[in-house]
């Protein structure tokens, strides 16, 4: 079993900074990239910004220079630092993370979302 379980969304005002929290767990050996989607009312689910085991990140034109996603390797967890926050951003958040399992079994898998609405 593996879980992934966003946290630190919320009700944001424009030009906030809030940071979401996302934490692997379960039968997990090692995880590859991790990343951060998000899915707004009516558009489809769109990456947000990855970051490999390394460190190699790569954002969406759309949040870089206001985004910063980071990760810790030895906690299983990614985040994602969220800078200068404009109503378009409202969206649910969503972490994934490519893993590899105990078993050798490689999983992609997604957290459950984590609303992040931006309004005064």
């Amino acid at each position: 079993q593996v879980q992934l379980v966003e946290s630190g969304g919320g009700l944001v005002q424009p030009g906030g900074s809030p940071r979401l929290s996302c934490a692997a767990s379960g039968n997990i050996f090692s995880i590859n990239t991790m990343g951060w989607y998000r899915q707004a009312p009516g558009k489809q689910r769109e990456l947000v910004a990855d970051i490999t085991s390394g460190g190699s990140t790569n954002y969406a034109d759309s949040v870089k220079g206001r985004f910063t996603i980071s990760r810790d390797n030895a906690k299983n967890m990614v985040y994602l630092q969220m800078n200068s926050l404009k109503p378009e951003d409202t969206a649910v958040y969503y972490c994934n993370a490519d893993l590899i399992l105990t078993t050798g079994w490689r999983l992609t898998s997604w957290g459950q979302g984590t609303q992040v609405t931006v309004s005064s």
